[in-house]
């Protein structure tokens, strides 16, 4: 029964758009600051390491190297997969067969025509064995297309395979490269060079310091559909600057009331410029009813 009455509360405030603090503002005392995402960089292939780039407290960006796995027979079988297929690309780009064939049947059609032109003037002067052989020179001449043409479309797949082949060598080349996932700060390195990793096996640790997020309770009275997006303000005091201000806007509204004290749980996303805030800090956030345009 009490369950089903918080339901119906927060369904019929989150359905007036009325709903709010006066002013339009909305204070909120106390909010933690913490991380917004957080991760473990693996490696993904086993092998020695033969270099790491990074140390604990180093900022990074995504997509930067952290660490590279020695990658020689990688490398030196990417090459080979790069020679084949500029053969197969060689191959799939020469139509002299094809073109050197039609040649080929238009000669021994001429010369058939000729032969039977021949025949039709003076009987007999050329033997029938002698134009067999010409029709049989121009079936021939007839077929080699066929087979130029066939070649032709087996090397076009064949450098389709080689193209792939190739792919597949570059993946592998850069599988052995651990690059950053997001930008962030290296808190921890788990692995250092000359050491054999697995595949699987977290390396580094990364964690995200712009946005933060900061989160708190929010009167359930004050929360309404078109908090999400709204502007808000966190102030924090930090070592030589009392009160400072960090802009953001808000991200999540709990869909649960708290049967005690009638509140829900807020996230904000918060700038962090500059990375003055530390995960860990509290502070204190105003909303502006009003949604970022």
């Amino acid at each position: 029964m009490i369950q089903a009455t918080l339901v119906c509360f927060l369904a019929a405030v989150l359905s007036d758009p009325a709903a709010g603090p006066p002013g339009g503002l909305i204070e909120i005392p106390d909010v933690l600051i913490e991380i917004t995402e957080q991760i473990d960089v693996p490696a993904r292939e086993a092998g020695l390491l033969a270099a790491v780039k990074v140390q604990e407290g180093q900022m990074v960006s995504e997509g930067d190297l952290l660490a590279q796995i020695v990658d020689d027979e990688a490398i030196i079988a990417e090459q080979r997969a790069k020679i084949e297929l500029e053969i197969a690309r060689k191959n799939a780009e020469n139509d002299i067969k094809i073109r050197f064939a039609k040649k080929s049947v238009d000669v021994a059609k001429a010369e058939l025509r000729r032969s039977e032109v021949s025949v039709e003037k003076y009987p007999k002067s050329i033997s029938d064995s002698e134009m067999d052989r010409l029709r049989l020179l121009v079936e021939k001449a007839t077929l080699e297309i066929e087979q130029a043409q066939r070649e032709f479309e087996i090397a076009v797949d064949t450098q389709k395979v080689k193209e792939n082949e190739y792919q597949t060598e570059q993946a592998n080349v850069k599988r052995r490269k651990i690059v950053a996932p997001l930008s962030g700060m290296v808190v921890q390195v788990s692995r250092h060079r000359g050491e054999w990793v697995k595949p699987g096996e977290t390396v580094f640790h990364i964690l995200r310091l712009d946005p933060l997020r900061a989160e708190g309770f929010l009167k359930a009275a004050y929360a309404t559909r078109n908090l999400q997006n709204c502007v808000v303000r966190l102030r924090v005091d930090l070592p030589g600057a009392a009160d400072a201000e960090f802009p953001g806007k808000v991200t999540f509204l709990h869909p649960e009331i708290d049967p005690v004290n009638a509140q829900i749980r807020i996230w904000a996303e918060i700038e962090n410029k500059g990375l003055q805030l530390r995960p860990g800090m509290r502070g204190k956030m105003t909303i502006e009813t009003r949604p970022l345009p």
